[in-house]
């Protein structure tokens, strides 16, 4: 069907629309920026990967001073990028302060990298990256939550389930295959300008991978582990409570769906058709993310 290839799914809710505010604010009602300043192009973009983690990098990092961030995604270089440039939404900084925004289509976008680099090819560029495996039935489940009546997983993974062979042109599938994405950036960025955060670590240790991401964006380390406290009832961690605002930040109810069961011969193939492509993928970035290790998928 044409459901998974649907170009304007978004993975951003009203529900979290609403709470991120409008595009100019800083999600907890902060005033800590007043509104002079200027708009400009964003010094640093999360460009991936869908159901990988991006949301809570995003709300991590706002919760540091000098981050100004979306709230929404943009997707002004996919989606929007013939209204030109006026059209960007980005909030206005001061001097000093980082502008970002998060659109996780952008890192499986072919003609992102162009069009990024030919705006401002010193964008710092962060990809939040999960098992392709969990990623890929955490993206299923979460068109099944939109349309109940879509068919399962299993008959959208095979092309041909007899022979075991995997459909790698349905997006759920396709976006997994990071090598070949990354390949396409590579062509216009160098990896030093390229962070690639751990989905799994940003849940089991989120101070951790934050120290990182504020180290790559040449912030201090602002965000560390007295931000963040674990809840139990999702599996998450929480930032703490902003002293701007009334109650902790968690992620939305459309996070930590359940995942549908599904059939282990399916996961198995998965491994296996996965496995060459992240070798590759820890060669060219150099990070080895364990994914082979996990015995089980979650």
């Amino acid at each position: 069907g044409a459901f998974e290839r649907d170009p304007q799914e978004s993975s951003t809710t009203d529900e979290e629309l609403s709470r991120a505010g409008s595009p100019g604010s800083r999600g907890g009602g902060s005033t800590t920026t007043p509104d002079y300043g200027e708009k400009r192009l964003p010094q640093a973009l999360i460009i991936g990967v869908k159901k990988g983690g991006t949301r809570a990098l995003l709300e991590a990092i706002r919760a540091h001073p000098d981050v100004r961030a979306v709230g929404t995604e943009p997707h002004f270089f996919d989606r929007n990028y013939e209204k030109g440039l006026e059209w960007n939404v980005m909030p206005k900084t001061l001097d000093g302060q980082i502008t970002m925004e998060k659109t996780p289509s952008y890192f499986v976008t072919n003609e992102a990298p162009r069009r990024i680099h030919s705006m401002a090819k010193d964008t710092k560029l962060i990809v939040v990256v999960r098992n392709p495996v969990t990623r890929a039935i955490s993206d299923y489940t979460q068109t099944l939550s939109k349309k109940p009546e879509i068919p399962t997983f299993e008959v959208l993974a095979f092309k041909n389930r007899t022979l075991g062979l995997i459909d790698a042109s349905w997006s759920a599938i396709r976006i997994g295959i990071y090598a070949l994405h990354l390949e396409n950036w590579l062509q216009y960025f160098p990896l030093s300008q390229i962070l690639f955060v751990s989905g799994e670590r940003l849940i089991t240790d989120p101070a951790g991978e934050m120290a990182k991401v504020q180290d790559f964006l040449g912030l201090k380390r602002i965000v560390t582990e007295k931000h963040f406290y674990f809840n139990k009832t999702k599996g998450f961690p929480c930032l703490k409570k902003p002293e701007d605002s009334s109650a902790p930040r968690c992620l939305g109810k459309s996070k930590g769906r359940t995942h549908p069961k599904i059939d282990p011969d399916v996961i198995h193939r998965l491994r296996k058709f996965y496995r060459p492509f992240n070798v590759m993928f820890y060669q060219m970035t150099g990070q080895d993310f364990q994914w082979e290790q996990e015995e089980s998928d979650k």
